[in-house]
């Protein structure tokens, strides 16, 4: 396998899409090229947000239905098939007219499940419309953020433990707060988000109490902001920081 070839293999590499002896030899190229290694990094990191951005959690009684309907499903053996023989330089040939569309459906399988836990949902209870609703809202909301020509993406941790990424377009004047691992505020607190415009923290809106995972939309549009701020506020939020932010996300 040439060098030219194996700059190619990237997005395939992040993808877990190579065979052994190709992720083995791709691996040996990783160590001496710091471009394919950090565009390999890059490939990862956006998979993962993208993963944690559809996410929606399922109805506490989806388990049970899909442990109870288990004993009426007929296994069906497996087919066997001869596949046929494809020589290495046909494989990469392959690789990397399709990666892009390999990429898209990774996507949208994401977004099947997701949409398939809201449909869930959906029936599940009247209660939970308004819930599912906002999800799907806010599922096609990140989607078109992401999707941006001008979208940027900015990962920090917080001080006492989680992380998050502002996800931010000024042409669409929309920034999104993705998160992931943040711990339960002592004394029902809340954790706030703020827009930091020329040394001045403007709120733009709150987390959901009690949930460590998630992704919510900023108040108002990025336009005029250097930065992103997260505090943690006693319930209900604060016209101004009352504590020191425990993350700032320079835009």
């Amino acid at each position: 396998m040439t060098t030219e070839d194996l700059h190619t293999l990237t997005g395939a590499y992040a993808l877990d899409a190579l065979t052994g002896r190709e992720a083995a030899e791709f691996d040996r190229h990783l160590a001496g090229c710091d471009a394919c290694a950090q565009e390999v990094r890059e490939l990862r990191a956006t998979a993962a947000r993208l993963a944690r951005a559809v996410a929606e959690e399922p109805p506490a009684r989806l388990r049970a239905k899909v442990m109870a309907a288990l004993p009426e499903v007929r296994q069906l053996p497996p087919e066997v098939r001869k596949a046929p023989m494809v020589s290495l330089a046909a494989r990469r040939r392959w690789l990397r007219m399709r990666l892009p569309y390999l990429v898209t459906a990774a996507c949208l399988a994401l977004t099947v499940v997701a949409g398939g836990l809201v449909l869930d949902a959906r029936h599940d209870a009247d209660g939970q419309r308004a819930r599912t609703d906002r999800a799907e809202r806010r599922a096609d909301g990140l989607s078109a953020l992401m999707a941006a020509s001008d979208t940027t993406f900015r990962a920090t941790a917080l001080k006492g433990g989680g992380s998050g990424t502002v996800v931010v377009s000024r042409r669409l004047g929309r920034a999104a707060f993705v998160y992931h691992g943040l711990p339960t505020l002592r004394k029902a607190g809340v954790y706030e988000l703020w827009y930091s415009r020329n040394g001045r923290m403007v709120p733009a809106g709150l987390l959901e109490p009690g949930r460590a995972t998630g992704a919510v939309f900023l108040t108002g549009g990025p336009h005029g902001a250097d930065g992103v701020g997260v505090t943690a506020e006693p319930r209900g939020g604060s016209a101004k920081p009352t504590s020191a932010p425990l993350a700032v996300v320079p835009l």
